[in-house]
């Protein structure tokens, strides 16, 4: 009986050694970094919803950010608003050439496009999602805030929190609620740790309060594509181009 107890524990011990652990999941931000190659980016869509008594679709945009070796260098960003005509940001550095949308007949003559600084998502950023998954240091803390489970992060960061660590936050939305605007996120990874779809919410109070937002939730759900593809964003012809914004 001795023998037979002492063979099983033999054998489960054996089994223990020999089941292969379990890989650790890889580390996100090492894998972003990996990515970051000038003349290579990223693709993405994206979808934005208003949600109160009903849900009410506010917008879509689909764009590609260019990468350098800190992150984002360049973004070219097409934005859909109801019956509207799509409006187009092409961002290069700090300069952003917008074209469509409202700017559709504002324009001089034989203009179009629009050059000016900031706001890289153009009228869009109004709706646009408000979390970038690109900019490494982003990402670090909505890493260090939310709490990672297999494939996915979840967390809450403030409006405050995301514009001392994103440059995308800081120049995409020129309308601000309130500081202290909570923001809920949820990020999925792929198995090498690069994030395919980020959701966010948050509460549209604020400068939304005269617009029949006040009480309501803005959603924004991105998915993320072709990590590390070859990508070239250039700026629009300069004979198309002007700075003046008509009245």
């Amino acid at each position: 009986m001795k023998k037979t107890i002492t063979a099983l524990a033999a054998g489960c011990a054996f089994l223990a050694t020999a089941t292969p652990a379990q890989a650790a999941p890889k580390d996100p931000v090492r894998a972003l970094k990996s990515k970051l190659v000038s003349g290579h980016g990223v693709r993405f869509t994206e979808t934005t919803t208003l949600i109160g008594d009903g849900k009410v679709k506010l917008q879509t945009r689909k764009g590609t950010f260019q990468f350098d070796a800190k992150g984002i260098a360049a973004s070219d960003i097409t934005n859909k608003t109801g019956p509207a005509e799509p409006e187009r940001a092409i961002s290069i550095g700090k300069v952003t050439y917008t074209s469509g949308g409202i700017w559709e007949e504002r324009l001089p003559a034989g203009k179009t496009w629009l050059k000016s600084g900031g706001m890289p998502g153009g009228a869009g950023g109004f709706y646009g999602q408000v979390i970038n998954p690109a900019e490494p240091k982003t990402l670090a803390t909505l890493i260090k805030k939310g709490k990672l489970r297999g494939s996915t992060l979840t967390g809450q960061i403030t409006f405050k929190e995301l514009e001392k660590v994103s440059r995308w936050f800081d120049a995409s939305i020129p309308l601000r609620m309130h500081d202290d605007t909570k923001v809920a996120y949820t990020l999925t990874l792929t198995s090498a740790g690069l994030v395919s779809r980020v959701k966010s919410s948050y509460a549209a109070t604020g400068v939304f309060d005269k617009s029949g937002f006040d009480g309501k939730t803005i959603t924004i759900d991105s998915r993320f594509t072709g990590w590390g593809a070859k990508v070239s964003i250039k700026a629009p012809d300069p004979d198309t181009v002007t700075t003046d914004a008509g009245s």
